[in-house]
C-alpha cells in the first residue's frame, strides 16, 4: 500500500462564488497554501497527495511552480477531487464542463485517478428516476476520465443522495463508475464502511481514509474516533486492491501537519501488523 494525504485539511473545503452565477465555474477549494501543505503533508512522510480541482485551477497558468513543488518533496498527485449535482438536466453540460477541465488538469499534472461525489438533494424530496439521472451522468463522468488517461471513482457524501447503505446500492446498479469508500462519510451515513467495502471488492479505483466519532460530530485523525479501522484495512486487503490509501481529514482544530503525522502513525502500525 501506498500512502497519501489530501490538502483539503490546510483551509478545509471552500468553493467559487463565481459559481453561484456561472455553474461551470464553481470548483472545490481548499482555503490554504498548497506550497505548506505539500510540504507538510512530505515531512509527515507521505509520498503521494490528493487535491481539488479548484486548487489545481491556480496552477494553470504557472504549471512547472506546482510539478517543481511536488518533485522537490517527492509527492507524487495521485488524485483530484470534483463533484457535482449531477442530476439536473439544464445544467449538467455545464457541470461536466468543469469535470473535463478537472480531469484535464488532472492529466497535467500526472495524476491517476478522478474522484467525484454529488447527487443532489432536491427540495421537493428524493425520486427514483434522481438515482438513475445519476448513474448515466457518472458514467458520463467515467468517460471524460478515461479519455485523458484517468481512472473515476465515486465518492459518497454526506448530504448529497447516496449517503446511507441503502442508497448506496441503488446508485451502484445504475453506473459503472468506480466505487471510492469513505471510511468516516459512510459511517456517519450508518453504514459500515468494512462491509461496503467488502459488498463492493470489485469496484474499488481509490480509497480515502479517516476516522468517525457520533457524539459528538466530528471526522477525527486515524485511532482518534469509534471506527474499527483494522477491520476496515483487513476489507481493503481482501478485495485485492493494493495501491494509495488517502487519508482524508475535512478539517482538524490544531496544525495540520500535526494531524498528517498522527494518521501516518497510526497507519504504519497497522499496515506492519498486518504485513502489508
Amino acid at each position: 500500500m501506498q500512502l497519501g494525504y489530501h490538502t483539503i485539511t490546510w483551509g478545509g473545503v471552500v468553493g467559487d462564488a463565481t459559481g453561484v452565477t456561472s455553474i461551470k465555474d464553481l470548483f472545490y477549494r481548499t482555503n490554504g497554501s498548497m506550497e505548506a501543505a505539500v510540504r507538510d503533508i512530505a515531512s509527515a512522510g507521505y509520498t503521494g497527495t490528493e487535491m481539488f480541482d479548484g486548487n489545481l485551477a491556480e496552477y494553470a497558468d504557472r504549471p512547472d511552480e506546482l510539478r517543481d513543488l511536488l518533485s522537490e518533496t517527492g509527492v507524487k498527485l495521485v488524485s483530484v477531487y470534483s463533484g457535482a449535482n449531477f442530476i439536473f438536466a439544464d445544467v449538467l453540460p455545464e457541470e461536466l464542463h468543469r469535470i473535463t477541465r478537472a480531469a484535464e488538469l488532472a492529466a497535467t499534472f500526472g495524476a491517476e485517478r478522478l474522484v467525484v461525489g454529488g447527487g443532489a438533494r432536491r427540495a421537493a424530496g428524493t425520486t427514483d428516476e434522481d438515482y438513475v439521472l445519476l448513474g448515466r451522468a457518472l458514467d458520463q463522468v467515467t468517460d471524460i476520465a478515461e479519455s485523458f488517461g484517468l481512472t473515476a471513482s465515486f465518492h459518497p457524501h454526506l448530504s448529497t443522495i447516496v449517503e446511507n447503505p441503502t442508497e448506496l446500492d441503488r446508485l451502484m446498479k445504475c453506473t459503472r463508475i468506480g466505487f471510492c469508500p469513505d471510511t468516516a462519510h459512510l459511517a456517519a451515513g450508518g453504514g459500515d464502511p468494512a462491509a461496503a467495502i467488502r459488498r463492493y471488492r470489485d469496484r474499488i479505483r481509490h480509497v480515502h481514509l479517516k476516522d468517525f466519532r457520533a457524539e459528538p460530530f466530528r471526522f477525527l485523525p486515524l485511532g482518534e474516533g469509534d471506527l474499527d479501522l483494522p477491520d476496515i484495512l483487513r476489507a481493503v486487503q481482501e478485495s485485492g486492491y493494493d495501491s494509495w490509501l488517502m487519508v482524508e481529514l475535512d478539517d482538524y482544530a490544531g496544525d495540520p501537519r500535526a494531524a498528517a503525522e498522527i494518521s501516518k502513525k497510526y497507519l504504519d502500525t497497522i499496515l506492519a501488523d498486518s504485513g502489508v
